[in-house]
Parts: C-alpha cells; structure tokens; sequence
C-alpha cells in the first residue's frame, strides 16, 4: 500500500469522531451504569480534530500527568512541537532508507520521549501549530503535500539535491509555524533544552511494555508495527502481568499511555464504552428449538454487536486468543489514549477509565470505559514510568 493511503488511513482512524456532534453531558438513563473506584488526577482533555496525531496527544498527556504527580503543577505542552520534530526526522530516514520505512502521520507514544531527549519541550503557547486562525487543527492538505514531497525525491534516480529537505521545512513553517528558539514560562526565559531539563524530563524513566509470543518473554523486540518507525525496543511480558504494571500503576497514582485497535464493533466512543461481547456461533444454538430457525451470518453477528446497550456476556481472553488477533491482523494499530482509572458497572464487572484526545463532546465528557477482555485482547503495548512496574515483574524485565 501507497504511503499516502497509509497516512489518510492513519488520520483517519486517529481524527474519528472529530466531527461529531454534540451529545448531553449526563449519564445514560439506560444502559451501563458505572462506578469510578480509582482515579488519577490528569490534565485537561484536548482535542487532535482532523489530525493522525493520536500518539502525540496520548504520549505527552501521559507526561503532563507524570508532571502533575511529581510537582502538583498542570502543565499544556506542544503537541505539535513533537509532531514537527518527527515529520522532519520521519522525512530524513524516508530518503536515506529509499522509501523502505514508514511515513505517515501516525507514529508511537515513545517518539515523545525521543523528541524531548533529542529536542526539548515547548508550552503550547509558544507554539500551538495554528497557523492561520484556525481554532483545531486540520492537516488534510499537510499529510499528502509532505507524503508527495519525499516520494518525489525517491523517484529521483541517481544523486540527489538536498534542496528538498528545505522543502519540507518551508512546508511545516507554513502549516504549523517556525520553531521557536526562546520562550518565557512564568517569568524565566528557556529555551526547549533548558525547558525540558526545567521540567525534570527524561526518556530513561519510562518503559514500553507489550505482550505476544513471537518473541521470548522477558526480551525486548520493536514491535511490528508500520508507526514505529524508529523500530523502537517493547519489553515483553505475559497478558496477565501487562495488566498487572497497569493496576499497580493507577493504584499508586501513576496514569499509562495505552495504544490499542478501536476498529471493533464493541469500541462505542460516543456511548462511553469499549467491550468484547462473546460471539455467538451454530454450537452456541446446538440441541435448542432456536437453533432450527436462525442461522446467524456474520452480518448478523456484526449488527448484533452494534446494537449492545449494557453489560454483555464477553469473550475469555487467552495469550494464544491475543497473539492468533495479531497475527491475522484483527487486532490493529490504531490509536494512543491514557488509562487514568478503575470502575465497575452495575454488575460488579471491572473496567479501565480512559481519557481520549477526541474533545468533551461524548456522554462522558472526553472519557470512556473500557471492560478488562477487551484491554487484555486489544491492547498492542502501554508505557509507563519504571517506577510503576512491580518488583517483581521489574526483575524479570532486568529494569
């Protein structure tokens, strides 16, 4: 697949929703009823609107939070400070690599830390990506002009200029605005190195944590994923401990960067919930007077799992069900969110409070549920700060 179609797709799983309309900001008289049991103090939910940048805002509100726990003081960093920095880097590899890497708009919550590490950080006033008045960001026309730009310079046969790379920085300039040398924060002028090291900012604090068995557990891999284009290392760790980091994490205060497939039928955003219900096959019917008139066809199927309501009966989660999902590639790379809590429904059932970038036009201001199968089957990797890890997973992952 084109590149181009790559980065439209990514935009576009990533900017769901952006359109949306409004819904009442109250708890549904029917249907799910939950009840928050832990909750982590985060920032403010923000809105990516019409751009692949999923990964931006769930990596660096996975920061502003980490920010927040350490000093008690809220902070609205750049997104689009890591998304310039990572097009122009993006770009670089593309041409070098003669277009065998990946370009697009998505990317992986571990390129925050590597733009911080390798570029500082800049308050989102000091560089918003607004360019011309625009209250939400839209980069329909940037993703495709970029993306035709270095496929430009790959059809070049033979020695090329490097006048495109000043190409694709005028292009950014004009789309998001000039990189900012200077800023002032509360007073103090900084620059985005001394800012970075102000705010106490290090990638070596965090750990990328995922769970398959193509790879030996207690290893790491770069995870095979097109948006990892810095074919960055995961730790691999068994299902049931990857969901151990993360109830340790949120039970002592720490929030968790979750990159997870939100293509499922049971991922109802607008409704404020994300399940697994289990699948009703012909040996479900088996021996019962039902079984001699329905036969579900996988249409029906689909339809039945667009109409849940409330609680259902949902699918057991095994190491080998989460492997076979991404090996067939039902499980997807498609968003970055942060899980910020616990709750149960009104059956008791446990479910992770997730704070998403899509804005506060949603049932649950910005957030939603999502049930602990669906988490087990889903989830293609989280970070986390080391510190959040339990010992005893820490020793196994020589942290």
């Amino acid at each position: 697949m084109k590149h181009y179609l790559l980065s439209l797709t990514a935009l576009a799983i990533c900017a769901a929703g952006a359109d949306a309309k409004p819904k009442a900001k109250t708890e549904p008289e029917k249907g799910f009823k939950f009840t928050d049991t832990v909750t982590v103090p985060v920032t403010s939910v923000k809105d990516q609107n019409k751009s692949g940048t999923c990964w931006s805002f769930s990596g660096l509100g996975f920061i502003e939070n980490e920010i927040l726990r350490r000093t008690g003081k809220e902070y609205d960093l750049s997104e689009m400070w890591i998304v310039r920095n990572c097009y122009s880097d993006k770009a670089d590899r593309y041409v070098r690599m003669d277009g065998k890497t990946n370009f697009a708009a998505g990317g992986s919550t571990l390129d925050v830390a590597y733009v911080i590490d390798n570029y500082g950080i800049v308050p989102e006033e000091a560089y918003t990506g607004l360019q011309y008045g625009e209250e939400k960001h839209d980069h329909y026309e940037l993703d495709p002009l970029l993306s035709a730009m270095v496929e430009q310079v790959n059809a070049k046969k033979g020695k090329k200029s490097t006048a495109w790379k000043k190409a694709v920085e005028g292009t950014l300039d004009a789309y998001l605005g000039e990189k900012p040398e200077t800023f002032t924060v509360d007073g103090t002028s900084y620059t985005p190195r001394t800012f970075a090291d102000a705010l106490g900012l290090k990638g070596s604090d965090f750990v990328a944590v995922t769970s398959y068995t193509h790879h030996p557990f207690y290893t790491q891999f770069p995870l095979e994923v097109a948006d990892n284009w810095l074919w960055l290392p995961y730790h691999n760790v068994p299902m049931e401990e990857m969901k151990a980091i993360v109830d340790n994490a949120l039970d002592n205060g720490y929030t968790v960067a979750w990159a997870a497939d939100v293509s499922e039928p049971g991922f109802k955003w607008k409704e404020g919930f994300a399940v697994l219900p289990k699948k009703k096959t012909a040996a479900d019917l088996e021996g019962t007077e039902l079984a001699r008139w329905v036969k579900l066809s996988d249409k029906e199927r689909e339809e039945e799992q667009n109409n849940i309501t409330g609680p259902v009966d949902e699918m057991e989660v095994t190491q080998q069900l989460r492997q076979d999902m991404f090996d067939s590639h039902e499980t997807t790379d498609d968003h970055g969110m942060i899980i910020v809590g616990k709750a149960t429904d009104q059956n008791g059932k446990s479910y992770y409070k997730v704070k998403n970038s899509w804005d506060t036009n949603q049932v649950y201001d910005g957030y939603f549920y999502v049930s602990e199968p669906y988490f087990l089957a889903k989830t293609l990797d989280i970070y986390v700060n080391k510190e959040a890890v339990p010992a005893g997973i820490a020793a196994k992952m020589k942290l």
